[in-house]
């Protein structure tokens, strides 16, 4: 299962500073209601304390528009500056290599940033200067050392950088696995995502997309998507091809967290996409939306404790594919915003009760709609349009915007939006939020509270092993 050597010992002034990182999370409640961050973040992460100043987009580059390079754009968001909802800098890597997602290191003061088809992984300096980021290292040998391609999430742990990817060098199709650098950069190891029959029954088919840790439990979560062979295929194209279709992850897979092994696979059929543990207090489920059937479904314990995931609803379109691209889940664990991309629609679900949601508002955001961000007060929300250059509608509807809203729990109200194209900047996709003052950081506390000291470290370990 583990290529290279899984028993790597960490260096004792970077095992330090992990163990130092790791405490510092253990410090005092911190209210919800004070925070405003997107509560997809790792929870090594820490939270913006207040109003977020900056939103990052990481940006396709369009041959033509601009310099035609892959660039990450900041854009001022706080309501008291004279440049609110404005492009403030930007920065490009000079080439397009499909920038994908983005991710935090643990001490937020580096962004990693992937690229789906060039493979290479961009890290800025995002605390020198937050108002302008600065690139400091280029790693473009991650196929070559992984034996993976496609770089897509960027998930935060003590010290290191945990990365899913999503296809591979032999034959770029869908079976993939996991990658650890540290925070330097340095690969640690790569882990093959499981394949054949499980204890359970269930055929894992070792494909992968996004990633998330719940703490409390000490388990991490995955989910599953496709290979090269098809993400870099025109949409119109592959949507007509049978055996392209063929080929989509239909699993989720939950792992230990301390050791990296997979405990349990579920049969999750229709690439399901994004990864959302809830992080209220005491939950201890998580909700995914399943690409190309449209379906919800939820990993929960059932009444003897066993993980197991639930179909819990079917978010409808007038697309004969509903495509929920992306899903943010409220902090309180009782709201969820799900993103259609064919029809541009963004619905709000209600989670009260996560095994029987309901949709209670939808908007039309643009003619196509991909990311949407939320803050942790849940009061704005951000939306972005482009899912991959192949996939992005042509002509009049290929919208590249960036549009962010307030909302009052049954409305959404503009307040700004950026046309990438006519800024000449490219396709708008994921975005991170950052504060001008770092000093106030605060843990994302919701997410560890249960977790005891000896887990916490032990999640620290296993990322040297």
């Amino acid at each position: 299962m583990t290529k290279g050597n899984n028993r790597f010992s960490m260096k004792m002034k970077t095992l330090a500073a992990a163990v130092s990182a790791t405490a510092v999370m253990g410090l005092g409640m911190v209210p919800a209601a004070t925070h405003a961050d997107e509560t997809c973040n790792s929870p090594f992460t820490p939270l913006i304390k207040g109003q977020e100043d900056l939103v990052y987009v990481w940006t396709l580059g369009v041959e033509g528009i601009g310099d035609g390079s892959d660039k990450l754009v900041t854009v001022d968001v706080n309501p008291k500056s004279k440049h609110f909802g404005k492009v403030i800098a930007t920065l490009s890597v000079g080439d397009r290599g499909e920038a994908h997602h983005m991710g935090f290191t643990d001490d937020r003061r580096y962004m990693w940033a992937g690229a789906l088809d060039s493979n290479k992984i961009f890290i800025f300096d995002i605390h020198s200067n937050p108002a302008k980021p600065k690139l400091v290292k280029t790693i473009t040998d991650f196929a070559e050392k992984t034996g993976f391609v496609g770089p897509h999430t960027f998930y935060a742990l003590p010290g290191r950088m945990l990365i899913q990817a999503l296809s591979n060098t032999k034959d770029h199709g869908g079976r993939t696995g996991l990658v650890v650098y540290n925070n330097d950069g340095k690969l640690i190891n790569t882990i093959d995502m499981p394949t054949g029959q499980m204890s359970n029954g269930v055929m894992a088919d070792g494909y992968g997309y996004d990633l998330g840790i719940n703490p409390q439990q000490s388990l991490l979560l995955s989910s599953s998507f496709t290979g090269w062979n098809n993400y870099m295929m025109d949409f119109g194209k592959m949507a007509k091809d049978p055996e392209a279709m063929k080929h989509f992850g239909k699993t989720m897979v939950l792992w230990d967290a301390k050791t990296l092994q997979p405990k349990k696979v579920f049969e999750v059929p229709g690439a399901p996409l994004e990864i959302r543990w809830s992080l209220k207090q005491g939950d201890n489920w998580a909700v995914t939306a399943a690409a190309l059937t449209g379906k919800l479904w939820v990993v929960k314990q059932d009444a003897n404790k066993e993980w197991q995931a639930y179909d819990v609803g079917t978010i409808k379109t007038e697309s004969p594919v509903p495509l929920p691209v992306d899903i943010s889940l409220s902090a309180d664990g009782k709201g969820l915003w799900a993103n259609t991309f064919l029809d541009g629609v963004a619905q709000y679900w209600d989670f009260s009760d996560p095994l029987k949601p309901k949709m209670t508002y939808k908007k039309k955001i643009a003619s196509q709609v991909n990311m949407v961000s939320q803050s942790f007060d849940g009061k704005r929300v951000y939306f972005t349009t482009s899912l991959m250059a192949n996939w992005d509608k042509k002509g009049k509807g290929d919208d590249q915007v960036l549009k962010m809203y307030h909302w009052d729990g049954k409305e959404l109200t503009e307040a700004f939006s950026i046309d990438f194209y006519k800024e000449k900047l490219g396709r708008a996709h994921h975005m991170k939020f950052q504060a001008i003052n770092l000093k106030e950081l605060q843990p994302l506390q919701a997410r560890l509270d249960g977790a005891n000291t000896q887990d916490k470290l032990a999640l620290t370990d296993l990322l040297g092993k």
